[in-house]
């Protein structure tokens, strides 16, 4: 027989309740609304050909740091496989899992090669904009494509995938963070007035260029007023008459910002070439969507460079977005109806209601068989409706 639990015990419950800073349960409703959320995100990637693969939480550490695994170095959870004594870590991003299949597993796959996946992701500290440390991906990659319309395609399906989850308008920012490496190459700038540089594009601080005394300054200064929308902003860039590389990402971007246009996507589009936080390591245009009128980014993708074992590289365009951003950007899910059967309910009309799309619960308790006692307990439960006697009324 059970006693009254003594205050240790309860200390004892309450520690084991308590997850470490950054972790958190996910209950209902909001578990079964990020569930569906994930299932609408897919099911968009499915239908565009982006078939589904499921790599492991874990997998050695080496996998995990190349290419732009690299940047997520300090983020990743690392053990020790006790088997091997080989160094292993938890994938702090999925992107990097979709390249090392792309580039091993399905390296003989007819390009171009499209992929979908989802799943959980660890860090091992949060940030101002997510805090959380454990938290859901979900996203796209298309691999071997050079072409301008591989990127169109993925930033369609992004905003077809969004806009499908509730998000009722977006708005598309681009960049072309490689833009400043290049430009840090052409003058020749140490790593440390590189940082300097590329610190006071992306806090929009003119003043910190000061440092750069004896160093050409001009094109980084005017780099920092052309942020704005796309039209503005490209014919400020394109004034600039950057050459080379530079100026044939300009010429890019130019052309898929002709391509949104010509196919209506009808959405607010904008250009900060000097954005690269999150997009370190692309190799090309990147972009983030935006719900309009939140500060939060829904989701962020662009091209970058899939590393195969032998050193060769593929160009591929991926999308990725985090499923807490796009829950904090859709109205708070309300619980589900459910439909309370009492005791004695046939399993006949009880499979004919869960056909007919109620949840139902089961009455236990052989003694509520009156419909006002039965009503009670459905109410005790949670339910929001009751069957009794052929008849479905709410409680």
């Amino acid at each position: 027989m059970n006693g009254p639990k003594s205050p240790s015990a309860g200390n004892d419950y309450a520690r084991q309740a308590l997850l470490p800073e950054g972790f958190r349960d996910q209950l209902a409703p909001k578990a079964e609304f990020e569930a569906g959320l994930v299932r609408g995100l897919m099911d968009t990637f499915l239908s565009y050909g982006y078939d589904r693969v499921a790599p492991p939480v874990v997998e050695y550490e080496d996998s995990l740091l190349v290419g732009a695994g690299a940047t997520r170095a300090n983020t990743m959870f690392r053990v020790m496989d006790p088997d091997t004594q080989s160094m292993m870590a938890v994938r702090a991003d999925m992107t990097v899992q979709i390249s090392r299949l792309a580039a091993t597993r399905l390296s003989e796959v007819e390009r171009p090669l499209r992929l979908s996946y989802t799943g959980s992701v660890l860090r091992t500290k949060g940030s101002q904009v997510r805090p959380a440390r454990q938290f859901v991906q979900a996203g796209i990659e298309l691999v071997g494509d050079t072409s301008l319309e591989a990127e169109f395609e993925v930033i369609r399906v992004a905003i077809e995938a969004l806009s499908g989850a509730g998000i009722p308008s977006l708005s598309l920012d681009l960049t072309v963070a490689p833009i400043l490496s290049i430009l840090c190459e052409k003058h020749g700038l140490s790593p440390e007035d590189q940082a300097v540089v590329f610190e006071a594009l992306n806090s929009k601080d003119k003043g910190a260029l000061a440092a750069l005394a004896d160093m050409p300054r001009a094109e980084f200064e005017a780099l920092l007023v052309v942020a704005g929308p796309a039209e503005t902003a490209l014919t400020a860039l394109k004034s600039l008459e950057l050459r080379g590389a530079a100026g044939q990402l300009v010429a890019r971007l130019g052309r898929l910002v002709d391509m949104i246009n010509e196919h209506e996507l009808d959405l607010p589009v904008t250009i900060d070439p000097c954005e690269s936080h999150g997009f370190e390591y692309k190799s090309g245009i990147g972009f983030a969507l935006f719900a309009i009128g939140s500060q939060s980014e829904l989701g962020r993708g662009g091209r970058y460079l899939v590393v195969h074992p032998d050193g060769h590289t593929e160009e591929a365009t991926g999308f990725s977005v985090y499923l807490d951003s796009l829950m904090d950007a859709l109205p708070a899910p309300e619980r589900c109806e459910k439909l309370f059967l009492p005791y004695g309910t046939s399993d006949k009309d009880g499979q004919t209601q869960r056909a007919a799309g109620w949840r139902t619960v089961q009455g236990l308790n052989q003694g509520l068989t009156e419909e006002a006692d039965a009503s009670k307990e459905a109410r005790r439960l949670g339910c929001s409706h009751i069957y009794f006697s052929g008849q479905i009324t709410a409680v």
